[in-house]
């Protein structure tokens, strides 16, 4: 029998903020930052909240033009929070981050919307935005996770050769925990949502297969084309002091 998923009303919506606001209480004892904590959750609900209603109008527009500048948008976007990591190096990385999370992610996406969902067409926006959500805030975490890396080996005086390895291994780690837990351990949002619409667990399954190729392809060549685009710029780069080393330095 075939059940469709409950209207989520707002008052059953509220009781989900319990364990959050548990969460920042904690936080706030310990003596942590909780401020940053209420920020990033007051920004997730503006974000998903404006998304939510701006969605509504893409999902109605056949306009290709609409739909590419928010692929654009979004791939500016994802380049620019992944090199929170090494911020101090943002400005000269920020070329090399955009180019790799737009091949890695952008030749996944493309593979995946005409080759395997075969799209017609391709720029359904219903299908081409959360998949590209997907694709590239994976690529994204990917590559903040390999410069990250690659910083520290650098500055402990690594080569760049045995640096690239450690940084791609570290950058491949979350993604890859996922796929020894998924089925055991975790069922995944896109996976949950298909079978909580009603889907069957084994088309939903189908489809979680997919989603897990193509995130994982994605981080492996985004971080993968990253380092080495900066092969030749590392040790330039990432044994430059940085800013905040530099006002230290001043300020005695």
């Amino acid at each position: 029998m075939t059940h469709s998923i409950q209207t989520l009303s707002l008052g059953n919506l509220a009781l989900a903020f319990i364990p959050v606001f548990a969460v920042i209480w904690i936080i706030y004892r310990w003596g942590l930052n909780y401020r940053e904590a209420t920020h990033a959750f007051l920004r997730m609900l503006a974000q998903l909240l404006l998304i939510g209603y701006f969605l509504v109008y893409i999902f109605e527009s056949d306009n290709v033009w609409l739909i590419m500048g928010i692929l654009a948008a979004m791939l500016l976007v994802s380049t620019w929070i992944a090199l929170m990591s090494v911020k101090s190096h943002r400005r000269a990385l920020f070329g090399n981050a955009l180019l790799s999370i737009a091949v890695g992610g952008g030749a996944v996406l493309a593979l995946v919307a005409g080759g395997v969902l075969k799209l017609d067409p391709w720029h359904l926006p219903r299908y081409l935005i959360p998949l590209a959500g997907m694709i590239f805030s994976n690529a994204m975490n990917s590559v903040s996770l390999a410069a990250d890396r690659m910083k520290a080996e650098i500055k402990r005086d690594v080569d760049y050769k045995t640096a690239r390895s450690i940084a791609l291994r570290a950058s491949l780690i979350p993604i890859t925990n996922s796929l020894f837990a998924v089925g055991l351990v975790a069922i995944p949002g896109m996976m949950t949502g298909q079978i909580l619409s009603g889907i069957s667990p084994l088309v939903a399954a189908r489809y979680q297969i997919m989603v897990m190729c193509m995130v994982y392809g994605a981080s492996g060549i985004s971080s993968a084309f990253f380092l080495l685009l900066i092969k030749n710029r590392a040790l330039e780069i990432f044994k430059t002091p940085e800013i905040s080393d530099k006002l230290n330095t001043y300020n005695k």
